[in-house]
């Protein structure tokens, strides 16, 4: 998602990490496993912490998870991944701030009636 949202390529970041696009492709699809230092590599190419690519929330000092504090974000995240849901994004960034808010609150409204 992050990649997508810079407009970065692929490509571009495997030529940055030193790998093909198609290496890229299997970090990104699960179906190769990322080390530590290279996923701080990419972190560093986005401009992200390392913590940003984790689903589960950390643990507390107690060991148990503060999930029941704040919802997993990752529906909204994958749904922000794909290419609708940055279209949509970015199309919705410029749109004024007052239109926006109706927008939001005639689309809460219709799920609301469901």
């Amino acid at each position: 998602m992050r990649r997508q949202t810079l407009g970065m390529s692929q490509r571009r970041l495997g030529t940055a990490l030193g790998v093909k696009f198609q290496q890229i492709q299997n970090y990104e699809k699960g179906r190769n496993r990322i080390g530590s230092s290279r996923l701080h590599q990419v972190a560093a190419i986005l401009k992200v912490t390392p913590e940003f690519f984790f689903e589960d929330p950390p643990k507390s000092q107690t060991g148990r998870s503060r999930r029941n504090v704040t919802p997993s974000p990752m529906p909204l995240i994958h749904f922000l991944a794909t290419p609708d849901g940055i279209a949509l994004a970015r199309a919705f960034l410029r749109i004024d701030m007052k239109l926006r808010r109706r927008i939001v609150d005639l689309v809460q409204t219709l799920t609301n009636a469901r």
